[in-house]
């Protein structure tokens, strides 16, 4: 194993309350740390932790395929890890969700020998679950990126939940807008009254960044939905419209199999 390593740590969604204590460790013992988080706040905390705290934002331009960003991003974080430092990248909510940088990064340092993981943090998605009270359990939950829903045929179950990330670009192509307009979201919204009512009520939701915010909990009716205000935060929450509907093929050979033991 090569000098030098790379951990990608999870700072959690909301400032100070989120993040683990291996994470925090990890980024105490770096020789520099990368941070991409949601706000200004969060990044002057973590600065707090370490005398060499080093900010990936400024490498988004208006304009600019996100995919360049995060190449970019990539590439200055190995750049120290081949200098032989340890080198931690601290990102927003979980660093393994809707996260191209930590992903890529971790692979390229393993592909060249260097030490590589990632730890956990709380996501967007284990916030969703306790503010809005929805047990995945209860009926199922279906997750797809806004965008890939509306490039690929996908098989949607509207008798489970369905949670759409990042509506707010939705059928953005380019990868360079922060967000897309009315005309976009018309599109999407064609495309999910196929599966529900126009009338079904859906809700906007953004998870909380400071202790002292509230979270977005925004109920509407799905044809609403286009004039709505969103950025790359908002993510749509679509409960189910209809019943589970019992396998009964299967319900005959499990009787059969129970009656046999």
């Amino acid at each position: 194993m090569k000098q030098g390593s790379l951990v990608c740590v999870g700072t959690g969604m909301t400032l100070g309350a989120h993040i683990s204590p291996r994470s925090r460790s990890y980024i105490e013992q770096a020789d520099v740390v990368f941070v991409l988080v949601a706000d200004g706040i969060t990044e002057q905390w973590i600065e707090g932790m370490n005398a060499d705290v080093r900010s990936l934002q400024p490498f988004y331009c208006e304009g600019q395929s996100r995919m360049i960003t995060y190449r970019q991003m990539v590439a200055t974080m190995l750049e120290q890890v081949r200098a032989g430092k340890k080198v931690v990248g601290a990102f927003y909510g979980h660093p393994g969700v809707f996260a191209w940088v930590p992903h890529n990064a971790i692979a390229t340092a393993r592909e060249e020998g260097y030490g590589a993981h990632m730890e956990p943090g709380i996501s967007a998605e284990d916030c969703l679950i306790a503010d809005l009270g929805i047990d995945p359990g209860t009926y199922g939950c279906q997750h797809y990126e806004a965008s890939q829903l509306m490039f690929y045929k996908r098989i949607i179950d509207p008798s489970a939940y369905l949670i759409l990330w990042q509506v707010g670009v939705a059928g953005d192509r380019s990868l360079a807008k922060f967000t897309t307009g009315p005309a976009y979201r018309e599109l999407l919204v064609s495309l999910l009254t196929e599966y529900y009512p126009a009338e079904h009520e859906v809700i906007l939701y953004e998870a909380v960044c400071l202790p002292i915010q509230t979270p977005r909990i925004e109920r509407l009716a799905l044809h609403a939905l286009p004039e709505a205000s969103m950025d790359l935060k908002a993510t749509l929450v679509i409960p189910p419209c209809r019943k589970m509907e019992p396998n009964d093929a299967v319900l005959a050979k499990l009787k059969l199999l129970s009656e046999q033991e």
